[in-house]
């Protein structure tokens, strides 16, 4: 079985979604510290005049985990990104079949930023027919750190091979996982191109560009990768 973990972020790039497709389970972790500098509750969507950042105003304090951080409604921030959104995409061919349910999404009321995160995003597999088992880290009880966590949640959950970003490889070791009975792969994913409102292509937006643009066409996505 193919586990794969990250944390819960917000309007992630494609390759985020990418590497949910190619887990049977993926992991939420969501009881790790909030970084302000992380996409956690940022992303970029694309303008006439390039990229723009979306961000949101949020709540806590330094050592907060993600699932402890709340975001600012009272700033009225999803109002002001759905009009972004709606201002930079109205064009966008696809802009009709998804525009509508992520502003229900978005404007529901959430607990905290994971479970807002968590929300959309499994939205969004569910509509490219993205369908792996989803656990979420907190319910998991594993207090362990960096490498041994990824280690002890695969164990967990019956892992046999674990597909990681490539941020990782920094300080994991092949070896540690291979001891436990886990094969350690990374994640092949890179940039593609696809049709986009506005100008020259930019990469890695937000996976609603790509939405807007090309709607949930999973096999777009997969075609375009064993292109690059």
């Amino acid at each position: 079985m193919i586990v794969s973990i990250h944390q819960p972020d917000y309007i992630p790039y494609i390759g985020y979604f990418y590497k949910i497709a190619k887990s049977d389970t993926f992991v939420f972790l969501d009881d790790v510290q909030f970084s302000n500098d992380n996409v956690h509750n940022q992303n970029k969507i694309k303008t006439p005049q390039g990229e723009l950042r979306l961000k949101i105003p949020v709540l806590y304090k330094f050592g907060d985990k993600i699932n402890q951080v709340k975001t600012k409604d009272e700033l009225k921030w999803k109002e002001k990104h759905l009009k972004t959104i709606e201002m930079n995409y109205l064009r966008a061919k696809y802009f009709n079949d998804f525009f509508s349910s992520f502003k229900e999404l978005l404007m529901s009321d959430y607990k905290n930023l994971a479970d807002m995160n968590i929300t959309i995003n499994k939205y969004i597999c569910d509509r490219f027919s993205i369908k792996p088992q989803f656990v979420v880290s907190s319910d998991l009880n594993i207090n362990s750190m960096k490498e041994e966590r990824v280690i002890d949640i695969c164990l967990a959950l019956g892992a046999d091979e674990y597909l990681s970003g490539n941020g990782a490889r920094a300080y994991q070791v092949d070896e540690h996982f291979e001891s436990r009975g886990i094969k350690l792969k990374y994640t092949d994913y890179k940039p593609i191109s696809y049709t986009q409102v506005w100008k020259e292509f930019l990469p890695n937006m937000s996976i609603i560009d790509y939405i807007f643009n090309c709607g949930f066409d999973w096999d777009n996505i997969e075609e375009g990768l064993r292109g690059v």
